[in-house]
């Protein structure tokens, strides 16, 4: 697909980003804890969360879509299915899976697609291995497929070292299905999506001031059902903040987006570079929910070492934005970018090397020298954050990229909005 250098500016109102994927992830798992109807508006219809829903089917539940709502009546009792659980790209889908179905009676089989079976599972299985998960796979259980034994778990008290949204649920919902109270601690505050939603809904959480320690109680009772509608993916409105921060002349406002503390920190990292961005909290539920808006924006190097667990989905496109920036920037303590849907840091040090920008690679993060920027023909590695972020690029100085298929797993109208804003587009 070859994406052409836009010419003109913009000035655009955004109120229908992707949905948030970290929340329907969550709200299709969670209402297997309920016993009524769960009901959510703006459920995102991509590739990763419909595969929830259809494991959902898979485990007896009753899965309705009109539009863009979702209607999920849970199962009396889970029923172990008679096949695979495929959880195809998705790493969170999978690791919310193993510590929700490691305490649920039965034998489960989770896989998903080449990438994903070779994503790291061990942070999630050795943690529940521990308080009696029977739990197997390649490589003693750090590859997928994994193999579940469910069964009635230990109550625990684990300190993670590594700063993990994905982890933290695990254990969770593993503490729910436990014969006594749990606590988890971690080192530095992970996403807390999970923790807010949960406790919305009625679960047994004790949460400290700062977030980082959480007792939790075995269920003795059914969560409070669901009634919601899911915000916009910051993640997602990140590409076209970003294209209005490097097109001249041009403004845009994106409505109805989760603005979670831990989900804003590539937008600070934007001022920090000297962006225009605004960010209006319009409403509180469980989640801060509002709107952003940003303009053409002269931006300036900077140094990123902290808070990387708050921002590690938007760097592909951060690094676009340090490309384009006066001086040289870094990114540091990232190694987790090594084992996404891609090496992320080699996939971003390769394609701006293509583009003629000067990058120096770390185990842990690259430097970037701003400067011009080139068409070029670039790899995805089938990784729907590096085709967005180049697709993003393209648009000031054109780019071809070589699959563009993989953004449905996370953007599926990406392309329609990128139309809106002038781009033109060759397939």
């Amino acid at each position: 697909m070859i994406i052409h250098a836009l010419s003109d500016s913009f000035e655009i109102e955004i109120s229908d980003i992707a949905a948030d994927k970290s929340i329907s992830h969550r709200f299709a798992i969670f209402s297997l804890l309920t016993n009524k109807e769960n009901k959510a508006k703006n459920y995102l219809l991509a590739k990763d969360t419909l595969h929830t829903l259809e494991i959902l089917k898979q485990l007896g539940a009753e899965v309705k879509i009109y539009g863009t709502n979702v209607s999920i009546i849970p199962p009396k009792k889970i029923v172990p299915p008679k096949d695979v659980l495929y959880c195809g790209n998705s790493g969170t889908l999978m690791r919310l899976m193993i510590g929700f179905l490691s305490g649920i009676s039965g034998f489960f089989v989770l896989s998903g697609d080449s990438s994903l079976n070779n994503r790291p599972m061990k942070r999630v299985c050795d943690p529940l291995k521990s308080i009696g998960a029977k739990i197997y796979g390649r490589e003693n259980a750090n590859l997928a497929p994994i193999c579940i034994e469910g069964q009635k778990l230990h109550f625990f008290n684990y300190e993670s070292q590594i700063s993990s949204a994905q982890v933290k649920t695990a254990m969770i919902l593993s503490a729910l299905n436990t014969n006594g109270k749990s606590i988890f601690k971690e080192l530095n505050l992970s996403r807390n999506h999970s923790e807010n939603m949960l406790k919305a809904m009625g679960a047994p959480l004790k949460i400290s001031e700062n977030g980082l320690k959480i007792e939790i109680s075995n269920l003795k009772k059914p969560l409070i059902e669901q009634d919601l509608e899911i915000p916009n993916d910051p993640s997602s409105a990140f590409y076209f903040i970003l294209a209005a921060l490097i097109t001249p002349n041009s403004k845009i406002r994106i409505n109805n987006i989760l603005l979670n503390s831990t989900r804003i920190e590539a937008y600070k990292v934007l001022q920090k570079m000297g962006a225009k961005i605004e960010i209006k909290i319009t409403q509180n539920h469980f989640e801060s929910i509002g709107e952003i808006r940003a303009s053409f924006s002269k931006l300036k190097a900077v140094e990123v070492k902290e808070n990387i667990a708050w921002l590690i989905d938007e760097i592909p496109a951060l690094a676009i934005a340090f490309a384009l920036a006066d001086g040289i920037s870094i990114l540091k303590n990232a190694k987790e970018l090594r084992v996404k849907e891609s090496d992320r840091i080699c996939s971003i040090v390769s394609n701006l090397k293509l583009c003629g920008i000067k990058v120096e690679e770390f185990e842990d993060g690259f430097k970037i020298e701003g400067g011009k920027v080139n068409k070029a023909k670039i790899k995805s590695y089938n990784d729907h954050r590096i085709a967005m972020s180049f697709a993003i690029l393209g648009m000031v100085c054109g780019m071809e990229i070589d699959d563009f298929d993989c953004i449905k797993t996370s953007f599926p109208n990406f392309i329609e909005i990128l139309k809106r804003l002038g781009v033109k587009i060759d397939y």
